[in-house]
């Protein structure tokens, strides 16, 4: 295969839209690292979020977010496996983070976006407007998962860890007591970042899927609580695109490289002294720079399937996007 799927890993090896196969690669790889322990846990794990994100679990509908649908958590579920894999190859015992927090960690990244799901009695129309509280509602079903899951030890950890995946929470005021654990939401968070700034449609989704998520959210359009004004960040989904080298610059040098203590470059153990995360993000970097340069937006063509409970997803976000904007303007 010369090319990258759509809908695979940055290494073209594993289906990243398919549970089972992402399940299946990461078994592999811990067995092969931690052959004393049993993961059993995982498999049903992973069967839970097939039945969340597809509509089958009780209470919830399923994923219906464009951007952050069943493939993207999945992206990140492997590389989080592969980023406690490399890290604790490259360790000394005493730093190693060991069989059991690996596993927890996976856990954390197959539900890092349940907070995008709507429960059945939600009144939103879509799971993004669910975005500013998304990963405090994340944290939630975690809690209750984990209760459920016999391993109500881990919650008062992961209800924290939770939110290296996001914005709500500041660093400073993330708190667990093991440094161990801190390097558990490090990997986690890298693994968020890398994973989808390296899917090869990235550019693509950024534009047509973040946009109207963005919109749905009140990022893309933000009002003011007190005038009730309404404020343009980005006007199209090619705003974002504009954004997008500014914005990975200082992601870089804030989290990769700052809070996240360069963990991404222990991935270099496991590709032969490379790292195809960092790659794949950089020649996304350097394309949508020289689109930028040329406008020669066009170029921007891939048109890549989404995975969700829904039939329509793109097309329906895209559509009630709209409608919010309508709504925003009709107030002018």
């Amino acid at each position: 295969m010369n090319y990258r799927r759509n809908d695979y890993d940055v290494t073209n090896t594993v289906q990243v839209s398919s549970p089972e196969a992402v399940r299946r690669a990461v078994r592999a790889l811990y067995a092969e690292t931690w052959s004393y322990f049993i993961f059993d846990r995982l498999d049903s794990a992973f069967a839970d979020f097939d039945r969340l994100f597809n509509g089958k679990y009780p209470g919830y509908h399923g994923c219906d977010t464009a951007y952050h649908d069943t493939q993207h958590s999945l992206d990140v579920t492997l590389a989080a496996a592969r980023l406690c894999v490399a890290y604790d190859r490259t360790q000394p015992v005493e730093r190693r983070i060991g069989p059991e927090r690996a596993m927890v960690c996976v856990i954390c990244a197959l539900f890092h976006d349940s907070g995008y799901i709507r429960e059945v009695q939600s009144s939103a129309a879509n799971g993004a407007e669910l975005t500013k509280t998304h990963v405090s509602r994340s944290a939630q079903f975690l809690a209750r998962y984990l209760r459920e899951a016999n391993l109500e030890d881990w919650i008062p950890v992961v209800t924290q860890i939770i939110h290296f995946t996001g914005y709500e929470l500041s660093f400073d005021v993330i708190h667990v007591d093991n440094r161990l654990d801190r390097t558990m939401g490090h990997l986690l968070g890298t693994a968020d970042l890398i994973a989808q700034m390296s899917d090869r449609c990235y550019l693509e989704k950024c534009r047509d899927r973040l946009y109207p998520e963005f919109v749905l959210g009140g990022i893309a359009v933000p009002e003011d609580s007190a005038t009730g004004k309404a404020k343009v960040i980005y006007s199209t989904g090619l705003d974002v695109l504009r954004g997008t080298p500014q914005f990975v610059e200082k992601i870089r040098r804030s989290h990769l490289d700052g809070e996240y203590q360069g963990h991404y470059r222990h991935l270099a153990v496991l590709f032969d002294g490379k790292n195809p995360y960092i790659e794949a993000l950089d020649s996304h970097l350097d394309y949508l720079k020289e689109i930028m340069r040329t406008e020669r937006w066009p170029l921007l063509r891939r048109d890549p399937p989404c995975f969700t409970w829904e039939k329509n997803p793109v097309q329906t976000i895209r559509a009630l996007a709209l409608t919010r904007l309508k709504s925003l303007w009709a107030r002018y």
